[in-house]
């Protein structure tokens, strides 16, 4: 009897983690550290930073260089289709480009040494102050809470990201050859600076993005792999959801109006620090799709809740996405509800939906969200933070602000702090 394709994907995965799990154990007894060949090039991972649903991301580092970076680790076990599916993540970094978003190093495509399927490798910067959840985690074992301003300019910038996002504008043909040449001329004409290795310079790039496919705001880079691309044997050629019609519109050389993306898994666990120790960094984009999605018929509600089951956090998942229905669309303002659910979270240390009294009293974190049912606790922090919060967990998406109104709420409970 065949096995349901749910239960077959989570037996797979369970597979892979004690794949990884095994490896780990065994580098630890024999005490040798692991390494991982990509492409000609050698790489020690030193230590498991993560681990979702169908990835686990590694601190590794390159032996050639001794540069140091999040090396997230996807198995594609069912071919070309699931390799299709890791791609989008990786379309998802080099589309946006922002200072609150993450940068994609690079990334690359190999054969599985263990058995059938590839792997996506994805090279993504280390940061060393890991989190907001970490810091929230932190704060509860030391009795702390976050300073309001503090919390609230972290907050700020996260905003900022996901408006990135929802504003997003794919460029058109002839932005995109001159972003290319821009970046040639820039690099041709610039040395690298003193005590900076010229090979290391060219290998370690600041980004790939805009010349490629669109910009979140103003702004050139070059990109150099880090990693030589594996060219795999007879790779099916790469179709994302929606990028048709991009791309129609971009060969009849037309501008493009507004395509708004959703990031669809907002968290604390999902938002870095950089090294400055104040600047949010928003990552892990294997959730992202197209914002505004119709809902025609049930089949297609259900196939929603199902995504949004395996890919959204329960804890800091919009209303919607838990019963769908038809005749509806789902757009952008799922992210705004998770901001609100993340907001709060930093604040109280759990999201409103996962609390102790839910649980202690055996209450779905399902019907929570359907009835918005939270409090806040007593603290010292503002009416106007407060307000901020509840405006954004309305059970209605209609009822939610956008982001700009968000980002203008926050920015008056800024001022009314200074």
């Amino acid at each position: 009897m065949a096995l349901p394709p749910q239960l077959f994907r989570a037996l797979e995965n369970l597979r892979d983690q004690a794949k990884d799990a095994v490896w780990a154990l065994s580098s630890c007894l024999c005490q040798q550290t692991p390494k991982v060949k990509i492409n000609g090039r050698t790489f020690q991972i030193i230590k498991v930073l993560g681990e979702g649903g169908f990835s686990f991301v590694y601190l590794a580092q390159d032996e050639h260089s001794g540069r140091q970076f999040a090396l997230k680790k996807i198995r594609c076990p069912s071919g070309a289709q699931s390799v299709k599916e890791a791609m989008r993540e990786v379309e998802a970094y080099r589309r946006f480009k922002h200072p609150n978003i993450i940068r994609i190093l690079d990334s690359a495509v190999v054969q599985d040494p263990e058995g059938e399927g590839q792997i996506v490798y994805l090279f993504l910067p280390l940061y060393k102050r890991g989190n907001l959840q970490d810091m929230i985690n932190a704060n509860v074992v030391n009795g702390r809470h976050f300073p309001e301003q503090e919390m609230v300019r972290l907050f700020h910038g996260t905003c900022l990201a996901v408006r990135a996002m929802h504003e997003y504008r794919p460029t058109t043909p002839q932005s995109a050859v001159a972003a290319k040449k821009n970046a040639a001329n820039k690099k041709k004409n610039q040395r690298p600076s003193p005590g900076q290795d010229e090979d290391e310079d060219e290998r370690f790039p600041q980004a790939e993005g805009d010349a490629e496919g669109g910009y979140s705001y103003d702004g050139v880079s070059a990109s150099v792999p880090l990693v030589t691309r594996h060219e795999v044997e007879d790779e099916p050629e790469l179709v994302f959801d929606g990028d048709e019609e991009v791309e129609q519109a971009r060969q009849e050389g037309s501008a493009l109006e507004v395509v708004p993306y959703a990031h669809r898994d907002l968290k604390p666990g999902n938002i870095m620090i950089a090294d400055d120790g104040k600047t949010p960094i928003l990552m892990d984009f294997g959730s992202t799709m197209l914002a505004r999605v119709h809902i025609e018929n049930r089949s297609q509600a259900l196939l929603q809740q199902d995504i949004a089951a395996e890919q959204s956090t329960m804890a800091y998942r919009a209303p919607e996405l838990f019963d769908v229905k038809t005749g509806q669309t789902i757009d952008e303002k799922v992210d705004i509800w998770s901001l609100g659910c993340t907001l709060y979270a930093l604040a109280y240390s759990h999201s409103p939906f996962e609390n102790t009294q839910t649980i202690e009293q055996g209450g779905s974190i399902a019907m929570a969200v359907l009835n918005a049912q939270y409090k806040h606790p007593q603290s010292a922090y503002s009416q106007g933070l407060k307000n901020l919060i509840d405006s954004m967990l309305k059970v209605n998406p209609t009822d939610r602000p956008d982001i700009n109104q968000v980002i203008a709420m926050t920015d008056r409970v800024i001022q009314s702090l200074s």
